[in-house]
């Protein structure tokens, strides 16, 4: 029993080493087709931070600004597929595939924060779950313009961070996210939500300046 398990993560992880040199060489392409399926129907946890990271180092902020394009534009379509059948009737799929009170929160954080509860978890990595709330972004009927600027905004802050640090610090970028990938999702997070306080300071100062007519 023990000899085939390790044969099999050994076949196994000669698959994984197969695919990776195959996306590797049709490029920006190749993470595309990924991100696609990872934020639609299958599951590929860190797949495209890997990649971006993989395809990123050595390489110049062009050819980074290329991948994590490409890796969103991916994201933005696979996430629009699943919130499509979310829309077309897919509270039974929603229902079946998540527990049941899972589904209840989801819905709550629906009703309280709308865009935050697709755009926060598009920016934080795994574990988080993230395609029950594309999928409860269907099924709740959240607004189509608001789901994809969540998913365009969040896909577009995660990918470039990996990038970034890529292109600065190269392979050992690769150890630090498997080591500190809980850590820098929080990071992410408290930066963009010191963000959104700063541009709701910013013009709330704007609207009183109006009001008063002092400069603010």
């Amino acid at each position: 029993m023990l000899i085939f398990l390790l044969s099999s993560q050994h076949w196994l992880e000669k698959l994984g080493n197969s695919l990776r040199a195959f996306l590797s060489q049709i490029g920006g392409w190749g993470v595309l087709v990924l991100a696609i399926g990872d934020s639609s129907f299958l599951s590929l946890p860190e797949g495209n931070d890997l990649l971006i990271v993989v395809l990123s180092t050595g390489g110049s902020w062009g050819n980074m600004a290329y991948f994590v394009g490409m890796t969103t534009i991916g994201s933005v379509i696979g996430c629009s597929l699943l919130y499509l059948v979310g829309r077309k009737g897919g509270s039974p799929l929603l229902r079946r595939k998540f527990a049941k009170h899972n589904v209840d929160r989801a819905e709550r954080l629906f009703e309280k924060y709308g865009i935050l509860t697709v755009m926060i978890p598009s920016i934080l990595p795994p574990p988080l779950p993230f395609k029950i709330f594309v999928l409860s972004a269907g099924v709740f009927r959240l607004n189509t313009v608001a789901f994809l600027t969540a998913v365009v905004v969040g896909r577009t802050l995660r990918y470039s961070m990996w990038g970034i640090l890529a292109v600065l610090y190269g392979n050992s970028v690769k150890q630090f996210m498997k080591q500190n990938l809980d850590v820098v999702g929080i990071a992410m997070l408290g930066m963009f939500l010191l963000l959104i306080a700063g541009t709701v300071v910013y013009y709330l100062l704007r609207i009183r300046a109006g009001r008063t007519g002092k400069p603010y």
